[in-house]
């Protein structure tokens, strides 16, 4: 069986009785088995996907099956499935298993998606290539030395190395887009609010988002087409109407496109993506699209913004894993106070007690303002000026991550380095809007290299159809 593309050539062979829904499990097991050496799969539901596998065949010979019949679909490790164990990649939810299924979730079981099995993650969705997790680093498939990106790296690995047709992971800060970048896949951070967070392990509320991994933008379009959506489970999720994303049509009209000088000015980006990137502008120029360079006055402080938001958001939204009502306990406890103190001690990991004190200290009483209440000011000058680019602008283009997939087990004196893979990615996160990373490029080491589009709020269906536009340029 070969490495299908899209859902649409699933479904294509599917109906013609060329292959079932039992058949193209068995394929995806196989290859699972092929490939431990990645580290992708932290658990494989082999005899529950057969079973399932076996129900949709029934329900496409009768007729009746949902529109998601025959795709299988990985979830990472912070993403609710009733019962079914969820850790997030940390110690300090050893042996919890979920309740209820994540309101993503559910609406895919509903449309007949199969759930193959949950996947890697950096733990508690904090970092950048996948290594600060309990089961150990993903590997990336292009590169068994290299890292797959993070958080969602076992979610970008999955999908790159045909474990799975797609698979759901959450953006922070470029948490779905940055391992699709590194892994040569696409991957979405929808607009804020337009799917559900119930059933996702909050990091940072304000921020995170659900966001689908996969290898062509029909099957991202479609997924977020059926996973999007009012959710009375979350407040937050907006209720304006969703668009038919998976009927888009392809780009005709010329259009007027941005950038961000200052941003491809960094020294840290890659000579080759910034190369790549200058002549894709040449090239929609030629197309006869109009294509400006714009600065953006806080590029320099865009990432401490981030950082000081999401780690304040981080020390509250932990602050439940204490060893009492769930999750891992220390057996060195003696009293309440050292019970909370041993747990979150020997439970967490230490790029997570770094953010959580980080957090703390922004937080606290005398460095309130001085911190947290500035980082929220600034968040909204970001999101006032992104929102008078989209007034006069379709899109706005920036690589999605400032080098290629780096080496497992680099070491940085200055863990705040590790930061920086998310100067282009955070943007988004602050302001809200909607991005996709799709694999456009290669470097000259055949490593996979991502362009990021952002576009307007709930602006999804033309970004898919600008996205699709955009591949005709792939080299």
């Amino acid at each position: 069986m070969k490495n299908f593309n899209s859902l649409i050539e699933i479904q294509a062979l599917i109906f013609e009785n060329k292959i079932t829904c039992e058949t193209l499990i068995d394929y995806y097991l196989k290859r699972i088995n092929k490939t431990k050496n990645l580290n992708v799969f932290i658990e494989v539901f082999s005899k529950e996907a057969k079973i399932r596998a076996k129900e949709i065949d029934k329900k496409i010979k009768r007729g009746s099956s949902g529109k998601l019949a025959g795709l299988v679909v990985a979830i990472k490790d912070n993403i609710c499935f009733k019962n079914h164990k969820l850790s997030a990649g940390s110690k300090i939810l050893n042996g919890f298993t979920s309740l209820f299924n994540a309101t993503a979730v559910e609406r895919l079981l509903n449309e007949d998606a199969i759930i193959i099995g949950r996947v890697n993650c950096d733990e508690f969705a904090m970092g950048s290539s996948n290594e600060n997790s309990i089961y150990g680093p993903s590997k990336n498939p292009h590169n068994l030395k290299k890292v797959p990106g993070g958080s969602s790296g076992g979610s970008a690995a999955a999908v790159a190395a045909d474990l799975c047709q797609i698979a759901l992971g959450s953006d922070t800060g470029g948490s779905v887009r940055q391992p699709a970048s590194f892994c040569g896949v696409f991957g979405l951070k929808p607009t804020y609010a337009r799917i559900s967070r119930y059933g996702l392990i909050a990091y940072a509320s304000s921020f995170d988002q659900i966001g689908p991994i996969g290898k062509s933008v029909y099957d991202i379009s479609i997924v977020t087409e059926i996973i999007s959506g009012k959710d009375n489970m979350d407040s937050t999720s907006s209720s304006l109407k969703i668009d038919k994303y998976s009927t888009y049509k392809p780009q005709r009209k010329k259009l007027k496109i941005a950038f961000f000088e200052d941003y491809l000015n960094n020294l840290s980006l890659n000579t080759e993506i910034k190369s790549n990137f200058f002549e894709l502008i040449s090239k929609l120029k030629k197309d006869g699209h109009t294509v400006s360079s714009e600065i953006f006055p806080y590029s320099d402080i865009i990432v401490p913004c981030y950082y000081i938001l999401t780690t304040a958001e981080a020390s509250s939204n932990l602050s439940r894993y204490d060893g009492v009502n769930y999750g891992y306990r220390s057996s060195s406890s003696k009293d309440i106070n050292s019970t909370f103190k041993n747990s979150r001690t020997e439970g967490f990991g230490e790029e997570v007690k770094r953010r959580i004190m980080l957090g703390t200290f922004v937080l606290s009483s005398g460095y309130y303002d001085a911190y947290y209440g500035k980082a929220q000011k600034i968040r909204r000058l970001i999101q006032n000026k992104t929102n008078e680019i989209f007034k006069n602008y379709d899109y706005l283009l920036m690589p999605t991550t400032p080098n290629t997939a780096f080496d497992i087990g680099i070491k940085h004196d200055d863990p705040t380095i590790n930061f920086l893979q998310d100067i282009y990615t955070v943007h988004s996160n602050l302001t809200g809007h909607p991005a996709i990373s799709i694999p456009i490029w290669k470097s000259k080491d055949n490593m996979p290299m991502g362009l990021q589009i952002m576009t307007s709020n709930f602006n999804e269906k033309n970004l898919f159809s600008f996205s699709e536009f955009l591949m005709k340029f792939k080299h």
